[in-house]
């Protein structure tokens, strides 16, 4: 198994269970070495400091804040782990809410959250009473010199956390809303109907990285020798002018490459009892 992010207690009234907490997801693909063109050696990066004009070591680095213009104030590791509030172990259900209330622009990042042993029964008792009660828990947890407020909801028998900003961290846009605009009724039925010609099952293993894919296959082609083709890019479209010829245009092309209704019936037995689940 993979080391755990955090370790600690998960509160809920005087109810206490020890868990750990371990990456949900995080983003891959193909990563580059900086080299020197002439020779093709790879180089370094080196601390330094200009007033000593020498390279120095990372053990004499130290953090500091710049509290006035080239002022700073250091701050000790020890110093630190004084103040990490009591979220640093132990991390508290404030309330419960709806998930539906929860807007997914509050959301970081994602965690599993595993009971240890002596915790395995009120982290069943916990992620029963979400799934029947269609409520998830908010709570607090100090982690990498932050403290968070999380979100904690039941996904496959389990509890899953993530991470969320602060309402201040949200950035809002100015002019960002519906547009002051007024629709055809017969436009918004057409839209409906594109809509339902594209609605399907949420399939997320249909989804990959094109983009990291054509590096792989370009870095393999240039290790054979080989030549390198030009992926098609798509052409420049004008700005619409007639929104519903659009729409019925764009409805067509759907439509026409729909599958045949009979195909359907054929689908895997695995996935044909997925559906059933739903």
């Amino acid at each position: 198994m993979a080391a755990s992010v955090w370790s600690g207690y998960l509160t809920f009234g005087l109810i206490s269970m020890p868990v750990r907490l371990f990456s949900g997801a995080r983003s891959s693909g193909v990563s580059f070495n900086m080299l020197h063109r002439d020779d093709l050696t790879r180089v370094k990066q080196q601390l330094y400091c200009p007033a000593d004009n020498r390279v120095i070591e990372r053990s004499e680095v130290v953090k500091g804040y710049e509290y006035r213009k080239d002022e700073y104030v250091v701050i000790e590791p020890d110093e630190i782990k004084k103040i990490e509030p009591k979220t640093a172990k132990t991390m508290e259900i404030l309330e419960f809410v709806k998930a539906e209330e929860v807007d997914p622009v509050y959301f970081e990042s994602s965690y599993y959250m595993l009971p240890e042993e002596a915790g395995r029964r009120p982290y069943a008792l916990l992620t029963k009473a979400l799934e029947e009660s269609e409520f998830v828990a908010i709570a607090k947890l100090t982690m990498h010199n932050r403290e968070y407020t999380v979100f904690l909801r039941p996904h496959e028998g389990g509890l899953m956390l993530h991470t969320m900003y602060y309402e201040e961290e949200v950035r809002k846009v100015e002019g960002f809303g519906a547009p002051d605009v007024e629709l055809k009724e017969a436009e918004v039925k057409v839209a409906h109907q594109l809509i339902e010609a594209l609605a399907t099952e949420w399939e997320p293993e249909k989804f990959h990285d094109e983009f990291q894919e054509n590096l792989k296959k370009l870095i393999q082609t240039k290790l054979e020798g080989g030549k390198i083709a030009e992926v098609e890019k798509p052409k420049k479209m004008a700005p619409v002018v007639d929104l519903m010829a659009a729409l019925k245009e764009s409805l067509a092309q759907m439509e026409g490459r729909k599958k045949p209704a009979a195909t359907a019936v054929s689908a895997p037995p695995e996935r044909a009892r997925k559906r059933a689940k739903h």
